[in-house]
């Protein structure tokens, strides 16, 4: 009797180590698709030339605020990555918002007017719908991606129906909490958060293992050139986010002749370099200065006045700017203008 139940519960045994090892191929199925989801853009433009990521994900779970790369290129409790074009006058030509992966959408929201955001009276009036005009698609397996500030009545997608990556979903645009025209992307895993630099399995903060997300690999830029160019005044950034200012030719007798630059991510202690030449290739203007503090984005300027006394010479005039960091020059642009 003892050694039938001693086979007894030898065979038992066996049992579970059989039962345990076959649920194994399964967990390592799961596990394949979660690191095998990858995205595609979400935009349709090329990094670096007509685009650029404004703000990536906060992975500070404090009151600070820092990018997977240990930057400062993002803001409290920022949830996404955000795609920026230069301007409003790219925005009106249209640039489209495409899925960053085949999948079902569930929600969508359209009608909310593109005004950018400037002050606190116009977050007030968006509150409730910061997103603004949006999508939601469910990619399976656990995986959602939501698009945020597309342009109003531009939403080509509608709810229960099945879209493949690439798909148009609308246009770029400012709708609902947006100070300049982006498309906010945020992806989620299990209805949790994903930076999509970094993957699923992370800890927070920045000096983490990484496995990103993205079908081919982005590069992280801290600091670039937006827009630049020629203005008859000082520019502000709400004229320069509006697409003003990028005339090649101006006339002799506005008031006055500025080269300015738009840049993002500048830090503390950056150089700027600016030299302004006039059409008999003298040097006006050659000044260097370092920047006093770190702004996300940053308007700068330096031209002449016109005046009887000096009055500015009709021809080309030309512009040179680089910001140097350290002994490495991280933006450099240089453009003409011709004075009628």
């Amino acid at each position: 009797m003892k050694k039938t139940f001693l086979a007894i519960a030898i065979l038992v045994f066996l049992l579970t180590v059989i039962l345990a090892v076959g649920k194994q191929p399964n967990l390592t199925s799961a596990q394949s698709e979660r690191n095998s989801f990858k995205l595609a853009l979400p935009i349709n433009c090329t990094l670096g030339k007509d685009c650029f990521i404004m703000h990536y994900l906060d992975r500070d779970p404090s009151s600070a605020a820092v990018d997977f790369a240990c930057g400062q290129l993002t803001y409290d409790t920022h949830n996404g990555t955000d795609f920026a074009i230069p301007d409003e006058r790219a925005m009106a030509k249209g640039v489209a918002v495409k899925a960053v992966a085949s999948g079902k959408v569930l929600r969508v929201r359209d009608g909310v007017p593109d005004i950018r955001v400037a002050d606190q009276t116009d977050k007030g009036r968006v509150q409730g719908i910061e997103c603004g005009n949006g999508v939601i698609i469910d990619h399976g397996n656990g995986w959602q991606s939501q698009y945020c500030h597309l342009r109003k009545g531009s939403v080509a997608v509608k709810p229960n129906t099945s879209v493949s990556s690439g798909a148009v979903l609308g246009m770029v645009g400012e709708s609902g909490l947006a100070s300049f025209p982006h498309v906010h992307l945020t992806v989620r895993y299990q209805n949790k958060v994903v930076d999509p630099f970094v993957g699923t399995g992370s800890s927070q903060g920045c000096n983490v293992a990484r496995q990103s997300l993205w079908q081919q690999p982005l590069e992280y830029v801290s600091t670039g050139l937006i827009r630049s160019g020629f203005a008859p005044k000082q520019p502000t950034m709400g004229e320069i986010w509006q697409g003003e200012f990028g005339e090649t030719s101006l006339g002799k007798n506005n008031p006055a002749l500025l080269f300015w630059v738009q840049a993002f991510g500048v830090r503390q202690g950056d150089e700027e370099q600016f030299r302004l030449i006039t059409p008999d290739g003298k040097v006006s203007i050659d000044r260097k200065q370092p920047l006093k503090s770190t702004h996300r984005v940053w308007l700068s300027y330096v031209g002449k006045r016109n005046s009887a006394n000096q009055p500015l010479i009709p021809g080309v005039w030309r512009g040179e700017y680089r910001l140097v960091r350290g002994n490495k020059v991280l933006i450099e642009s240089i453009r003409e203008v011709q004075l009628r």
